[in-house]
């Protein structure tokens, strides 16, 4: 329950059709095995109780008895259990015959939801037997309790307030307007769906995408639990396919036809940081709902669910080099309409050897293709410097002839000497001075460059830099359209790759993988015995590591014990604990210490969820302290 995580289950016991003494032992045996396992939220099936499949056995007062008694002795069983579980049984009330979901919690019935659709087609003929509990709002007593009846019931978490259940059955989720939709509008950020859904060619694949999709579009949880082939299979089989998906995300899913616990743990912050970011979540009919409050003992979620450490970059690389096309093409489309808008048909950029001008070129060369444009458009400038070494050099001088672009060779020494000398700077003295002079001689010779050819200068700086605030300000960090700007360094590599393993240029292909091979340098020192001597991750820490501190800050305002917690777990093998938490103290020092940078980016296009841009994503305030970020990481014991 730490950090927002609450660990739920789907689960599909083994049941005999009508006989509630066996499955009443089979329910209660996976309700203990749940809390062995931490689980708080624990769903059964539709009908789970007495079985989907009794068909007009329905109608037996003594089956119906045997179920309501068996739910009393659910109840029971669950005193001292840490945990919510949904059952599912037929209930008599009022003289008309339900499928219910009952929500039982430390030896009471909380409520119980009436389900509303009732599936009358094809192999489903519910109908014949219950009604539907559409209009339903009473009150029954039970083993003494007074029990609500209704659909809009929302149980929630006195120790943890973000977790707000609502229920639905099977059918509902499969109509137009599901009741979840009400559910989540009225606050309810997990659904529990008690489902008997049979197993037929093809159905397994749209029952994911439902049950994802609806995930997504309420952003919620979503706990489906469905009956499995021990049901009667007099016409169907059914599928025991339990899914439990958060926001879009399959988190768990059984195999079809099994029995058993399917378990995750959801994150119902980051649900609630996407809810309160979206302007255009209504919250609407709360006060048609009633709000049913039970307890859980407060504990540290141990987290077994999968931490991506690039969150940036899909791990599958077919959809990989979907997203890197996709990317490339809303970059090189940003700069299209920039040079039709502007009437450029020159684009002056500087090539460094380096991953970030590599990926600006390739990206210009998209836009003048769809254009029409000839390359030689592109005047590509390399600019070396006192760090500039042949490796580099070399890589900028190949791509450039490669791609067709107009070669420029400039050499920054003799000005930068001379700016040094007007300045009184000692040219042996190699500090910030020395560095950014040359970033920004070369950032003037751009600008000029583009006034004498009428052209734009594309700018090469990525999302990674920006957020640490590793420019020069009014060097590297000033353009005319930024097309790098919203990509952080881990996806830059797979755009460079992904390029490189189109192309039909062996040159080409070669030379962009030595690109990826050199270590990332801005090369403003000196080299040593010829290589490089600057590496920019020994500086400001492993790129991979701030842009997974980034994606977790701004993606989904997570706080610094949080995102430690979760590197942690995404990096266990690759560093230690203490270097996490010295480099995410650094990413907020920097953070918040560099945003005057960001405050007056350049125009450039955002290509995903996470971007900086003051007119767009981020607007905070230049002055901004970082203290309360830093004291939460300051509690933290290295």
């Amino acid at each position: 329950m730490k950090d927002g995580f609450i660990r739920a289950a789907a689960i599909t016991p083994d049941l005999k059709v009508a006989d509630v003494a066996y499955n009443l032992d089979k329910i209660c045996s996976f309700m203990n095995d749940a809390v062995q396992e931490d689980i708080k939220i624990a769903v059964f099936p539709e009908l789970c109780i007495t079985g989907y499949t009794c068909q007009d056995l329905f109608l037996q007062d003594r089956l119906l008895d045997a179920a309501k008694d068996t739910l009393l002795h659910i109840a029971v069983h669950s005193r001292g259990l840490d945990a919510l579980f949904f059952v599912g049984l037929p209930l008599a009330i009022n003289g008309k015959l339900y499928n219910v979901a009952a929500a039982v919690s430390d030896g009471q019935i909380l409520g119980i939801i009436p389900k509303i659709y009732l599936p009358n087609y094809n192999e489903f003929y519910e109908a014949r037997n219950f009604c539907s509990g559409k209009n339903l709002d009473t009150v029954i007593t039970l083993g003494g309790q007074s029990i609500p009846v209704k659909s809009k019931l929302i149980f929630t978490c006195e120790e943890m307030p973000s977790l707000r259940i609502a229920a639905e059955l099977c059918e509902d989720l499969w109509v137009p307007n599901p009741p979840s939709i009400g559910h989540c509008l009225a606050g309810a950020t997990m659904i529990v769906n008690l489902s008997a859904s049979d197993e037929i060619t093809g159905k397994s694949r749209y029952r994911r995408d439902l049950v994802s999709g609806q995930s997504a579009r309420l952003v919620c949880g979503y706990l489906y639990a469905s009956a499995g082939g021990n049901e009667s299979t007099q016409d169907v089989v059914y599928s025991g396919h339990n899914i439990l998906a958060e926001n879009g995300s399959i988190l768990a899913e059984s195999n079809i036809f099994s029995t058993g616990i399917t378990a995750a743990e959801f994150d119902l912050k980051k649900l609630e940081a996407d809810r309160r970011k979206m302007t255009t979540y209504e919250t609407v009919g709360e006060n048609e709902y009633t709000r049913i409050p039970f307890s859980l003992k407060f504990t540290d979620t141990e987290l077994n669910r999968y931490m991506d450490p690039m969150p940036f970059v899909p791990s599958d690389k077919t959809e990989r080099d979907q997203r890197c096309d996709e990317i490339l093409n809303i970059q090189a489309m940003g700069l299209k309409k920039r040079l039709e808008h502007t009437g450029c048909k020159h684009a002056v950029i500087g090539i460094s050897g380096g991953l970030d001008s590599t990926l600006a070129l390739l990206v210009t060369v998209r836009a003048f293709d769809l254009l029409g444009l000839d390359h030689q458009g592109i005047v590509a400038v390399t600019m070396p410097g006192f760090g500039t070494t042949d490796r580099t050099y070399q890589n900028a001088v190949n791509l450039i002839h490669c791609i067709g672009a107009r070669l420029k060779e400039i050499r920054i020494a003799n000005a930068v000497n001379i700016h040094f000398s007007d300045i009184g700077q000692d040219p042996e003295v190699h500090d910030v001075v020395y560095e950014n002079s040359q970033a920004r001689e070369r950032t003037q010779i751009l600008m000029d460059l583009a006034n004498k050819y009428n052209g734009l200068v594309i700018g090469t700086g990525d999302l990674s830099e920006l957020a640490l605030g590793w420019a020069t300000y009014n060097g590297d960090h000033m353009s005319m359209y930024a097309v790098n700007a919203s990509v952080p360094k881990t996806l830059v590599r797979y755009l460079v790759g992904y390029y490189a393993d189109i192309s039909t240029d062996e040159l080409l292909q070669k030379t962009l993988r030595d690109v990826l091979d050199t270590p990332v340098s801005p090369e403003l020192l000196p080299p040593e015995k010829g290589t490089i001597s600057q590496k920019t991750e020994d500086l400001v820490g492993p790129y991979e590591l701030h842009d997974f501190f980034l994606y977790h800050m701004l993606r989904y305002g997570s706080e610094p014990t949080k995102i430690y917690r979760l590197a942690r777990l995404a990096f266990k093998d690759i560093y230690a604990n203490d270097v996490i938490l010295k480099w995410e103290k650094n990413f907020y020092r920097r953070f918040f210490a560099q945003h005057f940078k960001r405050s007056c980016l350049p125009d450039g296009p955002k290509v995903g969820t996470v971007a900086v841009s003051p007119r767009g994503d981020l607007r905070m305030p230049t002055d901004a302290c970082a203290a309360i970020w830093l004291k939460e990481l300051d509690g933290i014991a290295e």
